[in-house]
This record gives structure tokens, C-alpha cells and sequence, in this order.
């Protein structure tokens, strides 16, 4: 653990490195050692320090590798860390308050967004910071806002001059022939007043469809049925409907032979008996004629 290289990375401008790529550093710096500068931080802690996936993570250290932060001894495997070495070109030394206020003087004056500077126009003074809660709440009041408690909304006012008055507005319409004429202007009561959407495809292709916009079927139009695409579409959900009744009709065919069965056995015990009987008999036979055919091993020697 280096206390001094992780307060180097720190003290790092923001032109170096990113908030991102600086918390990764210090992490990386807080596990190395003071003479060596070799690190073995691990992934999973590098990850929760930095607060990202472990992709970016990992891209973050190929970045500090890319700017000379940071060296690669050796890469990390499964069950192995990797090993790094921190400021391989050097360490920097420390700003000095000195050196801190001209960074910040610097990065003060200059505008947030260069592209959208405006020329002429100086910054205003921040207020003076409030010290306790009783300096917010007079500022407050002197700006005509109101005291009002942390976490809750201001309440409503109790008399009726902010109130909306009860005519119609002047923006709306004479009359509405679906509500009241001197009361507040409704909407309509349902979506069957408004026309309706253009059909699909109404089938294969060459199925005309009924288009407003066509008299007769245009050569490329999903509502005319015309569209190679919408036949396409038809075509593949005719095919799917056909094999799913094909399937549906075999399925229907073999219980009604499975329920014939049953009721035939029910109904006729005895030769059920006997068709058992004769399989037996010729499932026998036809052992026996296996053994002829091929005797055992033992019949052989």
C-alpha cells in the first residue's frame, strides 16, 4: 500500500486523466508497493472502486496503459492477477497550493464549452454561501419564495382567486357536437367517429384489398394485396395454418382409433383373450425358431 502514489494520482489535472480512468490509477497506486511500484490490485476490487462493468474496466486500464501510467508486467488469467507497474516513466512530484490555484485560475476563466463561448460576457459572482438553515429560509423569504419544509411540496392556497373560472376557453371551438355548448369543451366519446386505418394485405398476392387510395389494385400496395412482401407474409401463415390442421386432423384420427380400440376390447373380452393367447404363442414359436436357426454357444461345443 503506497499512500504517496495514490495522493500523486490524485493531485492528476482533469486535461490527463478522467474521474473514471483517475479512481482506477489510485486504486491501482493503493495497491502497490513504495520501492517496486508493482501492483496487483485484482479485477474484482479495480471494478468496485471504479464503479463500472468489467469491460470498461478493463478498457480503463488499457487507456492509463495508452497514456504512460501505467505498465503491464504481466497479464491476468483465470486464478492468477495481473500485474502492474505504476508511473513506469517516473513519479510526478505533488502540486504546491501555488500550482493548484494557477490550474484552477485557468480552468475558472475558461468557458465550459468553447464551441458556444460568448465574447464580452463575464461570469457572475456566486452568492454568499449560506451557514446555517436559518440564512436559506431568509433568503428565501426576501426573494418571495417562502419558507416552506424539506421534502414537501408548497400547499395549495385556501381562497379561490387562483382558480381556473368555469367558462370555455377562448382558444376552443363555438360548439362541440358530441358535448354540452356552454359547458367545458369535451373530447370525443370514442374512436369509432374517426376513419379508419387502411387494411393489410388481404391475402396472397393478387387478392385485392380495399384501398382508398387505389381504384384498382396498384401493382405495389400492402393494402391493395399487391405487396411482394405482404404475399410473402400470407403465403408463410397459409403454409403454418395448413400444418397445424394437418396435424390437428391426425391427432383427431388417432384417438378416435385409440377410443375404437378401447371400446372394442370392452365389448368383446373373449376375443381379446384369445388375440393375446395367439401373440404369445407366436412370439414362442418364433424363439424356437431363432434356436434352430443359430443354437447357443453352449448347444454349439
Amino acid at each position: 500500500m503506497s499512500i504517496h502514489l495514490m495522493v500523486v494520482a490524485a493531485y492528476l489535472p482533469d486535461d490527463v486523466v478522467t474521474q473514471g480512468q483517475k479512481l482506477a490509477l489510485m486504486k491501482i497506486c493503493d495497491s502497490a508497493d513504495d520501492e517496486t511500484r508493482i501492483s496487483k490490485p485484482g479485477l474484482r476490487r479495480l471494478r468496485a472502486w471504479v464503479g463500472v462493468t468489467e469491460k470498461r474496466c478493463i478498457t480503463i486500464v488499457t487507456e492509463l496503459v495508452a497514456k504512460g501510467l501505467v505498465e503491464r508486467v504481466e497479464v491476468g488469467k483465470s486464478g492468477r492477477r495481473a500485474v502492474y507497474r505504476v508511473f513506469p516513466m517516473g513519479v510526478p512530484a505533488i502540486p504546491s497550493n501555488d500550482d493548484l490555484d494557477a490550474r484552477f485560475r485557468i480552468t475558472d476563466s475558461a468557458p465550459k464549452n468553447s464551441r458556444k463561448a460568448r465574447t464580452g460576457v463575464s461570469r457572475a459572482a456566486p452568492s454568499a454561501p449560506g451557514m446555517t438553515h436559518e440564512d436559506i429560509d431568509a433568503r428565501a423569504l426576501a426573494a418571495g419564495e417562502g419558507v416552506r419544509e424539506a421534502g414537501f411540496h408548497q400547499w395549495n392556497p385556501d381562497e379561490a382567486e387562483g382558480t381556473v373560472p368555469p367558462v370555455e376557453p377562448s382558444g376552443s371551438h363555438r360548439w362541440n357536437p358530441q358535448g354540452s355548448t356552454g359547458g367545458t369543451p369535451s373530447f370525443p366519446s370514442s374512436s369509432s367517429a374517426l376513419p379508419s386505418p387502411p387494411p393489410p394485405a388481404a391475402g396472397a398476392a393478387g387478392a385485392p384489398g380495399r384501398c382508398p387510395r387505389h381504384s384498382a389494385p396498384a401493382a405495389n400496395c400492402r393494402a391493395c394485396g399487391t405487396n411482394p412482401r405482404a404475399a410473402r407474409v400470407a403465403q408463410e401463415r397459409d403454409r403454418a395454418d395448413a400444418e397445424r390442421h394437418a396435424d390437428q386432423a391426425r391427432l383427431r384420427d388417432f384417438q378416435a382409433d385409440l377410443a375404437h380400440a378401447r371400446r372394442v376390447a370392452q365389448e368383446r373380452p373373449a376375443d381379446v383373450a384369445r388375440a393375446a393367447q395367439l401373440a404369445r404363442q407366436l412370439a414362442r414359436e418364433g424363439r424356437e425358431r431363432s434356436r434352430q436357426v443359430d443354437p447357443p454357444p453352449s448347444e454349439k461345443s
